[in-house]
């Protein structure tokens, strides 16, 4: 009986802790969160507003000129540009397909 609430507040702290570790796992929401640190300082990343640096597209425009279906590819090889602020970023092969299960969520 003396264990009886400590059991009760594990079960609690077990069944708090759930929700966030499933969202964690979802793509979308995984992918969403690397879109926001690795490319939000710069681009627009949702399906509305400005991109933080005007020479940045807004990632909801990017199947206008990628195709979103070979994206990862370009994530895992790493993406470099000519433009001298976009650092290179290379993505694990899981994250990448990640990424582009998100940009499929936001584009117009």
């Amino acid at each position: 009986m003396k264990f009886l609430p400590l059991i009760a507040a594990l079960l609690v702290i077990l069944a708090l802790g759930a929700p966030a570790h499933a969202q964690a796992q979802d793509p979308i929401v995984r992918g969403h969160a690397l879109v926001k640190e690795f490319c939000g300082e710069c681009h627009a990343i949702g399906k509305t507003g400005k991109s933080p640096h005007d020479d940045a597209p807004p990632l909801r425009r990017m199947s206008r000129t990628f195709d979103l279906d070979q994206f990862p590819r370009t994530l895992i090889r790493g993406i470099s540009s000519d433009h001298p602020d976009m650092p290179q970023v290379k993505f694990s092969p899981q994250d990448a397909r990640d990424v582009r299960d998100y940009l499929r969520t936001i584009q117009e």
